[in-house]
């Protein structure tokens, strides 16, 4: 019977190394435990069954453990789980606002005292220092404070 505690604690190690390789890399506590059971299951294996049986699993365990790791970290393999995709996404800088203070635009929303407005061919959300506005009505931008566009009617 100690065959098969040898043979589980090789095939549990081999397939948690599996797992660590091919389903979820960069854990490193599967891959550790499949490591301690195949060290374990070879040592086992050397102590209960003799020498010759011993090389073998000390053999198998390697020839599986490397093609799996082969496997696992082929190119192809590794960008089914690696971010391959480029963000080209940009953020406008508050300290350079695109819309200067004195630029017309019109209103898409009511400004109740914030809404939406169209300088050109930008939304962009504003505030006025109060007073409501119709929408499609021309305002005027007085400037920019802390990230908010201050209009009034034009």
């Amino acid at each position: 019977m100690p065959w098969l505690t040898i043979a589980m604690l090789l095939l549990f190690g081999l397939l948690f190394v599996a797992a660590e390789v091919i389903f979820i890399p960069g854990t490193t506590v599967v891959g550790v435990v499949g490591f301690v059971l195949l060290v374990i299951g070879v040592w086992m294996g050397y102590r209960d069954l003799g020498t010759p049986v011993g090389h073998y699993a000390l053999a198998g365990v390697v020839v599986l453990a490397g093609l799996i790791v082969y496997v696992g970290l082929r190119p192809k393999n590794l960008a089914r789980v690696a971010l391959t995709s480029v963000n080209t996404a940009a953020v406008k800088d508050v300290r350079w606002p695109d819309v200067a203070p004195g630029t017309v635009g019109r209103t898409l929303s009511a400004l109740r005292p914030s809404g939406t407005a169209l300088f050109g061919a930008e939304r962009r959300e504003v505030v006025t220092r109060g007073e409501f506005v119709a929408t499609g009505s021309q305002v005027r931008v007085l400037g920019i404070e802390h990230n908010r566009i201050i209009v009034a009617a034009a």
